[in-house]
C-alpha cells in the first residue's frame, strides 16, 4: 500500500489525484487466467498522481447553443413561448363562457344608457341657450371676419397704406358673400320653421328638439360631462407585476439579501373572469407560505379577501404558486345555474356536477367508491350544499336514496316522492330510524360482497366492487347505488344511548360499503369532536367543509394538517353560503354549491319522479310499500364493533356493560342480572357460534373471571 504523509505522496509535494484503480498484486498471463482463475485475488489501491491536474466538471456538458448567440436566444424564447392559440379559445366551454359574459356586458352598458336616453336629452335642452349663444357668436366672427382685423390694424399703425388697401379690398371680398349667404338662410330657414308648424307641427316640434340637442352638445361645461360615467363598483382594476411583487414583500415573501427573489414563470395573462399570475417563490419558500397569509395578501392588494384566491402548482415544483384575482367580486356575482336545472339526467357512477369554483368552473363530486362528510357551522349554505349534492343523485334511476333528516325542517322534502326510505324529526324514533338504515347497510353490503365473491375473476376484471355493466348484467341482484344521507349527524353521535353504535355502524360503512355501492353522506353543523368522532372523520374519502370557526373544526372535518397545509374555511364568510372548501385526499379546492331554490327542487325531483317511473325503478316508501330494514348482524359482529384496539382478552362483565351501550335494546336486559348471570347470557349467546367463554386472569383487570380471547372469534367472511 502506499503510505503517505501530510506534505508528500509517492515523492510528490502537494498532489492532486487524478484516477483511482484497482490492480491484482501478482500479474497474471492472459492465456493463465484463461485456463486458471484465481479465487480470491488480492488487491490494493494504486494512486496515480499528476501535478498541476486540472480539476474535473462534474456537471454534464451543455449541448445547446453558446449563450448570447441567436440560437441561444430563440431557444430561451421557445421554452417559455406563450401559447400560439389563446386559452379561452382552445376550450370550447371557456369561449362560450366568454363570448357569453361579453355579450351580457355590452348589453348591459347599452341597457344602462338607453334607460337614461331621457336624462341626457332633458341635460341637452338646458344647455341649449347657452350652445345658440356660442353658435351665434361663432358666426357672428365668421360673418365679420374677424380673424383678418388684427393684420389690418397692423397695417394701419404702421402707416402702410398700400397694404392697408389690399387687405381692405381682401376684406370686403370674403365678407360680402357671407352676409349674403347668412341673411338667405335666416330668412329661409325661418319661412319653412313658419310654415311646417302650421302644416306639420308634429314634425317640427321633433324637429325643434332635435335641433336644439344637436346644438345642446355645444353648451356644454367641461367639469359636467353629458353622459352619466357607467361604474361597476364590483369590477376591480387589472392585475400586474408591480402589485403582486409588492404584495409579497408585504407578507414578507421575498429574496433574502444576495439571494433570488420573486421571479414570474410565465407573463399575467386573462383567465376567465379574473387574472392569472404564475410565479416562483424564492427558493427554499413554499407555496403553502402564501396560502397561510390569504388575508393578509388580499389587505396588501387591498381587494377583497373572495377576489384573491392563491393556490400551489405541485405539477410545477412545492414553490410555484399561482395566484389568481377575480375580475368582479364572486361573492357579490350573480348565480351561475346547476348544469341540470332544466334538463338531462345523472349517473351516480360518474363524477356529478355539484357547484362552481370562483373563476365561474363547473366543479363535480364523485360519490361512488367514496364517501362524504360535509360539517360547517349554522347558516353556512349546507341546505345548499345537500340539495345539490341529493337532487344529482335523485336523477339516476337507478340509485336508491336513503334520507335521514335528523333537524326535522324539511329541507330535503322536494325529493320525498322519489325516496326508497325518507325519514325527517329529532325524536328518538327518528335517530332509531337512522341507526336501522345504517344496520341495513351493512347487511346490503354483506350480500353484495358475497355475490361479488363467488363470480369468476373474468366477471371483475377491475377489482371485486359494483361496476355499471355487472349491474347491468345481473338486474335481479339489484346491484345499484344505494345513498344513505343522514343530515344533522351529530344528533346520532351526541346521543348518549346510540353514540357508540352511531360510531360504530358509520365507521363500518365507510371503510368496506364503499366498494359494493353503498355511499354515506354525513352532514353536521357542529363539526367538533365529540359531534364528529375520530373513527369517521378520518376514515372519509370526501370531505367539503364550509365556514368554521377554528382550526380544530377545520381539520375535523377536512383531516389532520388541513389547516397548516391552507386548507383553511376559517377564511370564508358565513355570507358566503354554500362555498366551502372541497378536498379527496390532501388536495382540496374552493367551490361554491349551485344555489337551487325550493320551487326549483321540487320542478327537478318531480323530472326524476318522471325517469324513475319510466325505468321502473321506484321503490320502498315511494310507492307505499313498507321498508324492511334488514339487520344481519350478530352478537359475533357486536362484540367485534366494541372490542377494544390492541386487546387480547376481556372479561365477559365487561363486554357485556360495553354491549349494553352499543345496542341497548339487546343487550340493556343483561346489565339488570348479577355478573354471573350476564356471563352465562353473553356464553349462551355466543354458543351458536362455537365461541365458548373460558376463565382468564387479567392482572390488569379484575384478576379471574370468566372472559373471551380475541383469537377465539371467528373471522369475518365478507370479504374484506
Amino acid at each position: 500500500m502506499t503510505e503517505t504523509t501530510a506534505e508528500r505522496v509517492n515523492g510528490h509535494v502537494n498532489p492532486q489525484v487524478s484516477l483511482l484503480k484497482f490492480a491484482p498484486e501478482t500479474t497474471v498471463e492472459p492465456a493463465a487466467a484463461a485456463v486458471e482463475q484465481v479465487p480470491d485475488v488480492l488487491t490494493e489501491t494504486i494512486i496515480d498522481v499528476v501535478e498541476n491536474a486540472e480539476p474535473r466538471p462534474v456537471d454534464p456538458p451543455n449541448p445547446g447553443a453558446e449563450p448570447g448567440s441567436w440560437l441561444a436566444e430563440k431557444q430561451a424564447y421557445l421554452a417559455e413561448a406563450p401559447p400560439v392559440v389563446p386559452t379561452f379559445l382552445r376550450n370550447a366551454a371557456e369561449f362560450v363562457d366568454v363570448t357569453r359574459w361579453t355579450l351580457s356586458y355590452y348589453a348591459h352598458v347599452t341597457a344602462f344608457h338607453a334607460f337614461r336616453a331621457p336624462v341626457y336629452l332633458a341635460r341637452l335642452l338646458l344647455r341649449a341657450p347657452r350652445g345658440a349663444g356660442r353658435l351665434i357668436v361663432r358666426w357672428g366672427k365668421w360673418v365679420a371676419d374677424t380673424e383678418a382685423r388684427p393684420v389690418e390694424a397692423k397695417a394701419a399703425a404702421s402707416a402702410d397704406i398700400e397694404a392697408w388697401l389690399a387687405l381692405s379690398r381682401e376684406h370686403s371680398r370674403r365678407v360680402r358673400p357671407r352676409r349674403i349667404a347668412s341673411i338667405a338662410v335666416a330668412t329661409t330657414t325661418g319661412i319653412t320653421t313658419l310654415a311646417s308648424a302650421f302644416l306639420v307641427p308634429g314634425w317640427t316640434l321633433t324637429a325643434a328638439i332635435a335641433s336644439a340637442a344637436l346644438v345642446g352638445l355645444n353648451g356644454k361645461k367641461g367639469d359636467k360631462p353629458l353622459i352619466t360615467r357607467y361604474v361597476a363598483t364590483n369590477v376591480l382594476r387589472r392585475l400586474d407585476s408591480t402589485e403582486v411583487f409588492d404584495a409579497l414583500a408585504a407578507i414578507g415573501i421575498e429574496g433574502k439579501k444576495g439571494r433570488r427573489g420573486v421571479e414570474f414563470a410565465s407573463e399575467v395573462m386573462r383567465d376567465g373572469p379574473g387574472w392569472r399570475a404564475e410565479v416562483d417563490l424564492p427558493p427554499g419558500v413554499e407555496a403553502t407560505a402564501v396560502l397561510e397569509k390569504r388575508a393578509a395578501l388580499a389587505a396588501a392588494m387591498r381587494r377583497p379577501i373572495s377576489t384573491v384566491w392563491p393556490e400551489a402548482d405541485r405539477t410545477a415544483h412545492p414553490g410555484r404558486l399561482v395566484l389568481w384575482v377575480a375580475q368582479r367580486d364572486p361573492a357579490k356575482a350573480g348565480r351561475k345555474l346547476w348544469p341540470l336545472m332544466k334538463e338531462g339526467q345523472a349517473d351516480v357512477y360518474e363524477p356529478l356536477p355539484y357547484g362552481f369554483d370562483p373563476r365561474g368552473n363547473l366543479i363535480e363530486i364523485t360519490l361512488m367508491y367514496s364517501n362524504l362528510l360535509v360539517g360547517g357551522i349554522p347558516g353556512s349554505g349546507k341546505t345548499s350544499c345537500a340539495l345539490a349534492i341529493v337532487l344529482g343523485v335523485a336523477l339516476d334511476p337507478t340509485a336508491e336514496l336513503w334520507i335521514y333528516e335528523l333537524k326535522g325542517s324539511g329541507d330535503l322534502d322536494s325529493v320525498k316522492p322519489i325516496c326508497h326510505r325518507y325519514v325527517s324529526g329529532d325524536e328518538d324514533e327518528d335517530l332509531e330510524a337512522a341507526l336501522a338504515g345504517m344496520r341495513s347497510g351493512i347487511a346490503e353490503y354483506q350480500r353484495r360482497a358475497a355475490f361479488i365473491r363467488s363470480l369468476p375473476a373474468s366477471e371483475v376484471p377491475e377489482g371485486r366492487k359494483v361496476t355499471r355493466a355487472l349491474a347491468e348484467k345481473y338486474p335481479e341482484q339489484n346491484l345499484g347505488p344505494r345513498v344513505i344521507v343522514i343530515d344533522e349527524v351529530q344528533e346520532l353521535f351526541t346521543h348518549p344511548d346510540y353514540k357508540d353504535e352511531a360510531a360504530a355502524l358509520a365507521t363500518r360503512l365507510i371503510k368496506k360499503a364503499r366498494a359494493y355501492g353503498i355511499i354515506l353522506i354525513l352532514l353536521t353543523q357542529n363539526p367538533d369532536a365529540p359531534s364528529l368522532p375520530t373513527s369517521v372523520s378520518s376514515s372519509v374519502g370526501t370531505r367539503l367543509c364550509l365556514a368554521v370557526m377554528d382550526w380544530r373544526a377545520n381539520n375535523n372535518v377536512l383531516g389532520t394538517s388541513a389547516y397548516e397545509r391552507g386548507l383553511r374555511a376559517t377564511d370564508i364568510s358565513i355570507d358566503e353560503q354554500g362555498t366551502g372548501i372541497l378536498a379527496r385526499g390532501r388536495e382540496g379546492i374552493t367551490v361554491r354549491a349551485a344555489f337551487i331554490k325550493q320551487t326549483e327542487a321540487e320542478d327537478i325531483a318531480k323530472r326524476a319522479l318522471a325517469l324513475r317511473t319510466a325505468a321502473g325503478t321506484l321503490s320502498g316508501q315511494s310507492v307505499g310499500a313498507q321498508v324492511e330494514e334488514l339487520d344481519v348482524e350478530t352478537v359475533v359482529d357486536h362484540v367485534r364493533a366494541i372490542w377494544p384496539d390492541g386487546t387480547e382478552a376481556v372479561h365477559s362483565h365487561r363486554l357485556v356493560e360495553a354491549l349494553a351501550a352499543y345496542r341497548a335494546d339487546l343487550y340493556k336486559p343483561w346489565t339488570e342480572m348479577d355478573a354471573a348471570a350476564a356471563s352465562t347470557a353473553l356464553s349462551a349467546a355466543l354458543k351458536p357460534f362455537k365461541v365458548s367463554t373460558r376463565q382468564l386472569t387479567i392482572r390488569d383487570c379484575c384478576g379471574g373471571a370468566k372472559g373471551l380471547r380475541w383469537a377465539d372469534l371467528p373471522a369475518p367472511e365478507d370479504g374484506e
